[in-house]
């Protein structure tokens, strides 16, 4: 790239070359003005390179870019290559362009005197503890560990997200299965019998007229079905943000879910321990790495009860004991966090339930996955044995009624 520039130098003298504004700086020039010429590598060579993501300020990042960017410069600051270099070498490296474009907008902010925490600050893509961990980093002088943290809990809570994602698709895809079966059924196969039918004439069977009825809801009333559904989905979502006793409410009910409340509250309460044992590892102190971690915890009662422990451990309560007060927190978490407070080993505590609170929800979602199985599979034989059943019911009548007639003519 090349720039035309306007810049002073140490004697207030005006200076005008063409180049890059980090060869300015390395001069002891400071930039009063800098303009691009020619082309540069942010702009796309084709439409399908243009970025079309807004303000990368607001911009959100993905979850396995953030581990790559976390995975790749704890790597080389380990190696000893420094903080500058490191930078220089990712935006170089980077393909994405508005990822590019944080990477170097921090880079020049590196360059204009702010910490790498302050950087990240000004991008809402980098979660506040990520931040609070590598601004930990730079506090104690090991920036290559706070990525390396970072990276360990990015890995870990799409681990966990997965899992949970897994475990609720094959369910879903089983409910689906269902809804397609019905709708073939009772739109495309039993208008085909109401003809035959209602040509020999008498009374249907109670069910059958029920399943016709149904059936011309779906062929005559679908787009009111899918307003009505698109309603109450929008209401629910509008409901849980803007009143926050239903909000609550909701969220207690999740907990009590059967086979899913267990995970809920299993993967809460992991990934609270996790970050909590990363936070305290990192130097950050206890309240603000509460804090931290209440704000990333999914379920707003459990949240909310964060919350109560985090108040009490303001003026002075030991963590065990207000958490004690609670009974989201497992009595083993309470002993747990009791005896790393008296060891001064509050972190490796942590860290332990965070795993065993990780495979527990491994066992629930698997546990989940096996009674949904043989569950689903009778919902699907109960709702086609009703559909066919409807279907063949009037057969027996047109029997009766073909046979009458017979009889009758003879």
């Amino acid at each position: 790239m090349k720039y035309k520039y306007v810049a002073m130098n140490a004697r207030s003298q005006k200076k005008a070359q063409s180049d890059a504004a980090v060869i300015l700086r390395e001069r002891g020039l400071v930039v009063q003005d800098l303009t691009q010429v020619g082309s540069s590598s942010d702009e796309p060579t084709s439409i399908w390179q243009m970025d079309l993501g807004g303000d990368i300020h607001t911009k959100k990042i993905k979850p396995k870019k953030l581990l790559m960017v976390m995975n790749q410069m704890g790597m080389m600051m380990k190696a000893g290559i420094n903080l500058s270099l490191s930078m220089q070498i990712m935006i170089d490296s980077e393909k994405d362009i508005s990822m590019r474009k944080i990477l170097r907008e921090i880079n020049e902010n590196l360059y204009s005197g702010f910490t790498l925490s302050q950087a990240m600050r000004n991008f809402a893509g980098f979660p506040p503890i990520y931040i609070s961990i590598i601004e930990a980093g730079e506090a104690n002088g090991r920036l290559d560990e706070s990525f390396e943290q970072c990276a360990l809990i990015c890995k870990k809570d799409m681990a966990l997200s997965g899992k949970i994602r897994g475990a609720l698709m094959y369910p879903a895809f089983l409910m689906a299965l269902v809804l397609i079966v019905v709708i073939i059924l009772t739109v495309f196969v039993l208008p085909t019998f109401a003809g035959v039918y209602e040509s020999f004439g008498g009374d249907l069977p109670g069910l059958t007229k029920f399943m016709m009825g149904f059936s011309d809801l779906l062929i005559h009333w679908w787009w009111l079905i899918i307003i009505v559904i698109v309603g109450l989905v929008f209401g629910f979502r509008t409901l849980k943000k803007s009143n926050a006793d239903f909000a609550m409410g909701w969220a207690k009910l999740q907990l009590k879910i059967p086979l899913v409340g267990p995970i809920i509250r299993q993967s809460s309460l992991a990934r609270f321990c996790r970050l909590m044992s990363t936070l305290t590892d990192a130097g950050i102190p206890i309240h603000k790495a509460m804090a931290l971690a209440r704000d990333v915890v999914p379920n707003l009662y459990v949240r909310e009860n964060v919350q109560a422990v985090l108040d009490d451990v303001q003026i002075g309560v030991t963590i065990h004991e207000a958490m004690g007060k609670h009974p989201v927190f497992d009595a083993i978490l309470v002993s747990m966090i009791r005896v790393g407070e008296e060891s001064g080993m509050l972190g490796d505590s942590l860290r332990k339930m965070a795993d065993l609170f990780e495979a527990q929800t491994d066992e629930s979602t698997q546990k989940l996955t096996d009674m949904m199985t043989p569950i689903m599979t009778v919902v699907i034989g109960v709702v086609v044995a009703t559909l066919v059943i409807s279907m063949i019911l009037p057969m027996f009548g047109m029997y009766s009624l073909v046979g009458g007639s017979s009889s009758t003519s003879k």
